[in-house]
């Protein structure tokens, strides 16, 4: 079992030393992997059809992971830095192949690409992508990406992308795997046809279900759940007694990953407890607490 962490992205502030603490923290307490979440832009909610459902709003900060995973690869020395997720389709997949090839040399072979669809069609409006077709859009996005990270020189067509005898240099020097993420069957399916794990944004009920259909999907494309990545993400609020409840009703699902989250961003509307931190230094000590409990 390996034990991760949310960076707390709309709650860590815009201090580099803070988030450098933050990862090099979670490194020195043996934590084996970041997730960051994905958001460009934030949107009001407020009088949209179709309704905003996401728990994020304009008000909350992100950080750019690719941007801040270049970074970190410079700090840190043994820890994966992984996206929790991506939201792919409303980004260039060349770039985006660019990008991840850059932070895996970067990082000596530490980085875990984790992307999915999401909710905020605004957000997409803005960056020039239709909202529609979104998950046949993210299927080629990944079959690309394979190819320009292990291809020199693609010839490549399919109706979301055109490539004409290029490639890209320099290409990473060890495989990037590709986890996907969401909250419904359908990227369950998808990620047990063509990918290498999946992240599973909470431990509620409703997700365990979806971690079940996920060992039958993979029964179903003949293959093991052995060499696929199962990843649960837990609310620090939560407190130690769920925590270990937690790992033991997973545990059996094929759980390999378990990531603390205690970002109090989107708990109310999620449903969930709120750890109530309003300082770095909250967050950095958590990360502690976490560990020596759970290990």
């Amino acid at each position: 079992m390996k034990f991760g962490a949310v960076l707390p992205t709309c709650e860590i502030g815009n201090d580099p030393i803070a988030i450098r603490d933050f990862a090099q923290t979670a490194e020195e307490l043996g934590y084996a992997h970041l997730l960051i979440y994905d958001h460009v832009l934030g949107a009001e909610h407020a009088g949209r059809e179709p309704a905003l459902l996401g728990p994020y709003t304009e008000s909350d900060p992100f950080h750019e992971p690719m941007v801040l995973y270049g970074y970190l690869a410079a700090v840190t020395r043994r820890i994966e830095l992984a996206t929790g997720v991506i939201i792919l389709p409303q980004r260039q997949t060349a770039l985006v192949a660019k990008q991840a090839a850059e932070i895996q040399l970067l990082s000596q072979g530490r980085f875990r690409l984790g992307v999915g669809t999401g909710w905020n069609h605004v957000e997409y409006e803005s960056l020039g992508v239709p909202f529609a077709r979104r998950g046949d859009r993210l299927e080629a996005q990944v079959e690309l990406l394979r190819r320009l990270w292990n291809e020199p020189v693609i010839d490549h067509t399919d109706p979301y992308h055109r490539i004409d005898r290029a490639g890209l240099l320099p290409r990473p020097d060890t495989p990037i795997p590709i986890w996907f993420g969401g909250m419904t069957p359908r990227p369950v399916a998808r990620a047990a046809r063509i990918g290498d794990g999946f992240i599973f944004g909470s431990t509620a009920g409703f997700m365990r279900k979806l971690a079940r259909q996920l060992q039958d999907d993979l029964a179903e494309q003949g293959r093991s759940g052995a060499d696929f990545g199962v990843e649960a993400v837990i609310n620090f609020a939560a407190g130690p007694s769920a925590w270990r409840e937690a790992l033991a009703a997973w545990q059996p699902l094929g759980l390999t990953r378990l990531s603390m989250r205690a970002m109090s961003t989107g708990t109310a509307r999620m449903g969930e407890p709120d750890p109530g931190f309003t300082t770095p230094a909250e967050h950095i000590a958590a990360l502690e607490r976490f560990i020596v409990e759970m290990k």
